[in-house]
């Protein structure tokens, strides 16, 4: 399957360094939103510097997004920005390590190099993903759930009985 943003550059034209912008244009955009599951991308826009580490590609930049989502609770729609600094390493898929391994803040997020080539639109679409809230609330929606009769979120379901009792016994 081709992503909705592909953008595909082969490794041998990076040269000594390279530097790529990318804007998704309405179609991308519709399909993007589709994807994951939001109400509209008005914008995804990115900008790379590349640079040869001897067979891997160091990408930065920058993935920039104006984006509706809807909120969690209500479904109404929420307007959100993404302005999200980019550092990846691309690598050969056998360079990849495959076991689960701990990040420290310096480690970067390594994708595949296939068949000579990195995707920069998908590397752009899912840095704009990951960069959004998962749950995102409309300003109301804390009313909302008042007025269904939830209390608040600490004070509902198993843990906040199992709270009531600590208190009764302690």
């Amino acid at each position: 399957m081709t992503p909705e943003f592909s953008h595909v550059l082969r490794v041998d034209t990076i040269g000594d360094g390279r530097e790529v912008t990318l804007a998704a244009d309405e179609r991308e955009r519709a399909a993007l939103a589709r994807r994951f599951g939001l109400v509209a991308v008005a914008r995804l826009e990115a900008r790379f510097r590349l640079e040869r580490e001897g067979e891997n590609v160091l990408a930065t930049g920058r993935v920039a997004a104006a984006v509706t989502q809807a909120c969690s609770l209500s479904g109404e729609p929420i307007a959100a920005r993404v302005d999200e600094p980019v550092r990846l390493r691309f690598v050969e898929d056998d360079a990849r390590e495959e076991d689960e391994a701990e990040l420290s803040q310096d480690d970067l997020d390594t994708l595949p190099i296939e068949a000579g080539a990195i995707d920069l639109g998908e590397a752009a679409a899912e840095t704009m993903a990951l960069a959004l809230d998962p749950f995102p609330r409309a300003p109301g929606a804390a009313e909302a759930l008042r007025g269904a009769g939830v209390l608040g979120e600490d004070r509902t379901g198993a843990f906040a009985a199992l709270a009531v009792l600590k208190g009764k016994l302690g």
